[in-house]
């Protein structure tokens, strides 16, 4: 489990160094998670070190929403305040993201069908 963690560390570390140096607009964590998707990409399957820690921080996942619920109830009188503005942009956001999902499976699906 330890081998696995390590693993997963470095490739945030890598991450974090990229984002340093090379892709500042770009946030650490997610490079390293790039560089964890090629990774495994180029190697065909997951390593079963990796694997047994994937598997138990999925298990308690959902303990991840409870710093989020907090952030709600400390800042509900602002979001209170807001609140039209906030559901303006989470509807035109949903939507903006249902149009180009569609626009580029559509894209996609012509050049599927051409080949």
């Amino acid at each position: 489990m330890i081998q696995g963690l390590v693993q997963l560390f470095l490739f945030q570390a890598l991450g974090e160094l990229l984002s340093k140096f090379a892709l500042p607009f770009i946030p650490g964590p997610v490079l390293g998670l790039v560089l964890l998707l090629a990774f495994l990409a180029l190697r065909g399957h997951v390593p079963a070190s990796m694997d047994l820690v994937g598997s138990g921080i999925l298990q308690h996942l959902g303990l991840l929403f409870i710093p989020a619920s907090v952030g709600v109830v400390l800042y509900l009188p602002v979001l209170q305040a807001n609140a039209w503005a906030i559901t303006a942009a989470l509807v035109l956001s949903v939507a903006a993201t249902v149009a180009v999902t569609a626009l580029v499976l559509k894209l996609l699906a012509k050049k599927d069908s051409a080949a």
